[in-house]
């Protein structure tokens, strides 16, 4: 058996050791060093270097519209009942896919979609027809069962009988934000969606064959404990969706305004957050879940578990992906795409969107071009982030450098999680045990050029805790 298939190793002495703020790596280099500066033909070079090399595309559509504000939400988001915002926005995600179109080479195939937000089903099933029909215009959609075309859906706010016209356009998986079925926890954060809402939408997706239901939980919410965790840990289980992601409340309130709806005396301290967690991954590893890794958890039949299994396991700027091979192309205000070896990052203000798309502009504010020594440390913190070891191998085969003389100073200063037996090193590679799977993240620290830069600075940049 793999490392990484056997149950999770808690030791809580070590994750209060190296429990420390740090990045999430979506991507590497991490969004903070994105630059204004950043010219636009950078990402046409980008483009043209996709095209001869005939990457598969991933579409990613940002819809920032909410009905009602989730007080937790560190999302880009635009509050409002207003449902007459919506179409000139579709129009215009429209117009920016139609731009992209011209650039990238004529049948370029698209073999992942995802519409995230804010809440994708605030649009019509109109405005959905509209968009899903452009975007096939516009490029080639796989048809074969490994496409992945997946939308999010907040439980409380759309009608199961809406999951079947949202199975006509395409769409074959479904992430659900249930956070927590606890009423005292969703009065306090403001977000509402019972367990019969989720059931009946369950019941829904199988019956209209869906090939894959996920759903998002919560730990370290207002008025959360151990028990009401557990409460909605087993009503979900009992639900059996394919994925699941159990992601830690970040207070942040200096960044994310909503948050400070929040009272804080209100929330569960730190030893409680983690005796949450503690239970909460035995608890999915008893029902049968794997720990896929950075929150994450799937059937081992899922194709996320299968795919890490297999050594294919990506992750990008939606989180784990089982088509690394993909360019990504991000749509809407905020939207971050990766292409080649350049990432760019839509205007983050809707109304500056919503201007530069009206003047026939790439709505592009920031971006960055990945340097050799980028893509190289982006590979490694990859392997480890998703496969929990390094092969030095590896390395030597893509890159041509050995990685031992290149990494002589990180290796040093992994010898201390070495000691604690958090990994092990040898000639052959970097082997991350089950107790050091959970501290993934402060790991991939140590390969961050940019993080070891700016730890000397005088305004670091902020981060939430590891766990």
């Amino acid at each position: 058996m793999r490392n990484f298939e056997q149950p999770l190793e808690w030791d809580s002495l070590l994750i209060h050791r190296y429990d420390l703020a740090g990045p999430r790596y979506t991507s590497y280099p991490t969004a903070p060093q994105f630059r204004e500066a950043f010219s636009q033909s950078a990402l046409f070079r980008a483009i043209v270097r996709s095209n001869l090399a005939h990457r598969p595309l991933s579409l990613y559509f940002h819809i920032p519209f909410c009905e009602s504000l989730c007080y937790y939400c560190g999302c880009n988001k635009v509050v409002t009942h207003n449902k007459s915002r919506a179409l000139p926005y579709i129009q215009r995600m429209i117009q920016e896919l139609s731009l992209y179109a011209d650039l990238f080479e004529p049948g370029k195939q698209v073999q992942q979609v995802h519409w995230g937000g804010g809440t994708p089903t605030f649009i019509s099933d109109d405005e959905m027809s509209l968009l899903m029909n452009a975007s096939r215009r516009l490029f080639s959609f796989a048809d074969d069962e490994s496409a992945e075309f997946s939308i999010e859906i907040h439980p409380g706010q759309i009608a199961p009988d809406r999951l079947r016209h949202l199975r006509k356009l395409g769409f074959n998986r479904i992430s659900m934000g249930v956070q927590d079925f606890d009423p005292h926890v969703q009065r306090a954060v403001n977000r509402f969606n019972t367990y019969e809402q989720v059931a009946d939408l369950t019941r829904a997706t199988r019956e209209h064959q869906y090939q894959s239901i996920s759903m998002d939980l919560i730990y370290g919410l207002p008025l959360q404990n151990q028990q009401s965790l557990h409460n909605t840990l087993q009503k979900v289980i009992d639900l059996e969706p394919d994925r699941l992601s159990l992601f830690n409340y970040a207070h942040m309130p200096h960044l994310f305004k909503s948050q400070k709806m929040i009272s804080e005396s209100e929330l569960p301290s730190p030893a409680e957050k983690l005796d949450m967690l503690q239970h909460a991954i035995e608890t999915l590893q008893v029902a049968g879940y794997v720990y896929i890794g950075m929150d994450h958890f799937a059937k081992p039949s899922d194709p996320l578990a299968i795919a890490q299994q297999q050594g294919k396991l990506q992750r990008n700027f939606q989180g784990y992906s089982t088509h690394g091979n993909c360019d990504l192309l991000a749509l809407g205000v905020s939207s971050i795409s990766m292409i080649d070896n350049v990432y760019v990052q839509n205007a983050k203000d809707l109304t500056t969107y919503q201007q530069k798309m009206d003047m026939g502009l790439l709505p592009i504010m920031k971006g960055f071009s990945l340097n050799q020594e980028d893509i190289l440390r982006r590979f490694v913190i990859n392997q480890l982030i998703c496969h929990f070891e390094l092969a030095f191998a590896d390395v030597m085969r893509e890159f041509g450098i050995d990685a031992q003389a290149h990494f002589q100073k990180e290796l040093i200063q992994l010898q201390p999680m070495r000691e604690d037996g958090l990994l092990s090193i040898n000639s052959s590679g970097i082997y991350v045990h089950n107790k050091g799977r959970l501290l993934i993240r402060r790991i991939c620290m140590v390969f961050d050029e940019y993080l070891q830069k700016q730890q000397s600075t005088v305004s670091p940049i902020r981060y939430s805790k590891i766990i």
